[in-house]
């Protein structure tokens, strides 16, 4: 296992040599405290205290705190260094994790997303940290040593040099007993999940002493692994008293024949500044930090990424357009071509009955809803917020499962692959990680992009003067230096350049202003053969589509925007607040006095900048599942 991840660790590495060429400089500005910490001491003691001149000895203890405060300057450096060298490896293994999982519908690969992904990305940059320091530590100390005298080498390196070996030695049996502990006690939690639940109907059938004797083989399975890593743990104790401890007692010992020899009192003290205070911390951290760590991050490596040819490529899995689930990493498997093309007759989405609640006791949030929308059409989903809006989006991505009923998109049932290849959904809450602007946008893309294209889609969705301003698509993208407008204009320009037919925008455009929002939409609706469904935050969104859903908790309402007028007061309710943005430079998201307490703001007369609406929760937060404000349901709707 070590053999077969050494090669990707090396690769990794290399393509990011700037990064460790910036963590190595600033590195050895923390290294001037390592020096610092046993020779401004000595230079103290033999220059200053020693001879009677105080002011000598306190100015190099000042020289020593000044060191101390650099050294936290380049520390704090060191951070911003090793998050640019870990954020990438986390990237990746999510990458890994959505192809394999969000994709298949597979619950234990969500699982290694969100805690698995986050082990492998903490242990990693505690290993950097530990290796870095004990490297930098171990310098700056043995340059501290020699120019104080060099016969404090020949003490203080030989048990350092062996202590260091042993551990070394020790590392992949450590390595490969800590796998086979892991191993054997995941074996044995899964077991007892599996039994504890049937232990009624295992008491029933007579089946205790078999299903005790499997889980003893477990339990002793366990116990030897555990053993056997207890005597390889006595080896790495061992190194470290070795390399850390015994050069103290060596200096201590030998400190008669070191001052008969040349080697000042205050070099002495410096010495063993150098080694309780440097050494040995570093080495601790190094022993304690890549004995355990190093083969808790091999292990959830090997697992989150797949061996070359066992992937789920390998089984013919096809890529999906799921901007609410996609990785933050540019696409580095292997290219797939586009979808085949849906029946010319299929509609582009079809819900047959469907009901679905959060629990089996639940009240359903949407129930019995029949809805089928033609190819090419525009529908917009409207209502107050909580009813079931994303929801219903969810639903028809195949994120959530009906609890009944059928959907299909293009014609292919969901969940299943050829539904997830024809739909795209983009969230509130857009997804953009650091790369070049081409690696964002051509994320859902099995493809290389050509620049044009990219230009072409920028264009449309409203992008471009961003895509100017960062330089075009080689330009980097910094997610932090970016507004949430400015990153849900990237979100939507990804999933317009996608081969998804079928667009879902569950308030994908809230933190943009109305004319472009109405831009955005119009990009969408205008894509050849491609259908749009918007979760509407502005009743404006409603006027422009062609079809309307009305979702009020009480019954749903279909059609038009001016047969909605007509027939719903409710529908009418919402649409009262509206101004066509001609006439105003700000719309509400919905009427003045709706529930939800969200009014205009921004327009002729009132403060703001014209381009927002603010609620009096905030904007961006997140509808949780379940919390509804309304107990109703969602009828059928013929």
């Amino acid at each position: 296992m070590t053999r077969r991840l050494h090669p990707r660790a090396v690769r990794f590495l290399l393509a990011r040599w700037p990064v460790l060429v910036r963590l190595a400089l600033w590195s050895v500005l923390e290294t001037g405290q390592s020096f610092l910490i046993g020779y401004a001491p000595a230079r103290a003691l033999d220059d200053g205290f020693l001879r009677g001149r105080t002011e000598v000895g306190l100015g190099w203890l000042a020289v020593a705190g000044l060191g101390v405060v650099v050294g936290a300057y380049g520390t704090a450096r060191v951070y911003g260094a090793v998050a640019a060298l870990v954020e990438p490896l986390r990237d990746r293994l999510v990458t890994r994790v959505v192809e394999r999982g969000v994709r298949e519908a597979d619950r234990g690969a969500l699982s290694g997303l969100t805690q698995q992904v986050e082990i492998a990305r903490d242990t990693f940059a505690g290993l950097v940290m530990v290796s870095r320091s004990f490297v930098f530590t171990a310098v700056g100390a043995l340059a501290g040593l020699f120019s104080l005298a060099p016969l404090l080498l020949l003490v203080v390196l030989p048990p350092l040099a062996a202590g260091v070996g042993l551990f070394a030695a020790t590392l992949r049996p450590l390595a490969r007993r800590q796998e086979v502990f892991l191993s054997a006690d995941e074996a044995l939690a899964d077991r007892l999940g599996a039994v504890c639940p049937g232990l009624r109907d295992i008491t029933a059938a007579g089946a205790e002493d078999r299903v005790a004797a499997d889980a003893g083989e477990l339990v002793d399975a366990e116990l030897r692994a555990a053993r056997s890593l207890a005597r390889f743990g006595v080896l790495r104790v061992a190194a470290l008293a070795l390399g850390g401890q015994l050069p103290i007692v060596l200096l201590l010992a030998t400190a008669p024949w070191l001052l008969r020899h040349g080697v000042t009192t205050g070099a002495l003290v410096g010495a063993l500044a150098y080694v309780t205070q440097s050494l040995l911390p570093a080495l601790h951290n190094l022993v304690h930090g890549l004995g355990t760590s190093g083969s808790r991050l091999a292990v959830v490596i090997r697992r989150l990424v797949p061996e070359e040819g066992g992937s789920d490529r390998a089984r013919g899995d096809t890529p999906v357009a799921t901007e609410a689930h996609a990785s933050t990493t540019p696409r580095t498997d292997t290219p797939q071509p586009p979808p085949s093309p849906p029946p010319t007759d299929a509609p582009a989405l079809t819900l047959t009955s469907v009901t679905f609640a959060y629990g089996p006791t639940a009240l359903p949030v949407i129930d019995d809803l029949d809805l089928t929308l033609p190819s090419g059409s525009h529908l917009a989903v409207v209502g107050p917020s909580g009813i079931g809006k994303s929801t219903l989006t969810a639903l028809v991505a195949g994120l959530l499962e009906p609890r009944c009923g059928t959907i299909r998109v293009c014609g292919e049932a969901m969940p299943g692959r050829g539904a997830f290849a024809r739909r795209v959904l983009i969230p509130q809450e857009a997804y953009v990680f650091t790369g070049t602007l081409a690696e964002n946008l051509a994320l859902l893309r099995p493809d290389p992009v050509p620049d044009a294209e990219l230009l072409a889609a920028a264009e449309a969705v409203g992008l471009a003067p961003l895509f100017d301003a960062l330089g075009g698509p080689e330009g980097r993208v910094d997610p932090g230096a970016l507004s949430a407008g400015e990153r849900q204009l990237i979100a939507l320009t990804r999933a317009h350049l996608s081969y998804a037919p079928l667009a879902l925008l569950d308030e994908a455009t809230c933190h943009l202003d109305a004319r472009a929002e109405e831009r955005a939409e119009q990009a969408f609706a205008a894509r050849p053969g491609g259908t749009l469904v918007v979760v509407a935050h502005r009743i404006s969104s409603a006027r422009r589509a062609d079809r309307v859903l009305m979702m009020d908790g009480r019954d749903t309402a279909y059609g038009t925007h001016d047969e909605l007028v007509r027939r719903s007061a409710r529908y009418r309710e919402l649409v009262g607040g509206w101004t066509p943005v001609s006439r105003q430079r700000s719309e509400p998201a919905l009427a003045l006095g709706y529930t939800d307490r969200v009014d205009a703001v921004a327009g002729p007369g009132l403060a703001g900048d014209g381009r927002h609406v603010v609620a009096h929760r905030p904007v961006g937060q997140v509808q949780a599942p379940g919390d509804l404000r309304d107990g109703g349901s969602l009828r059928r709707e013929g």
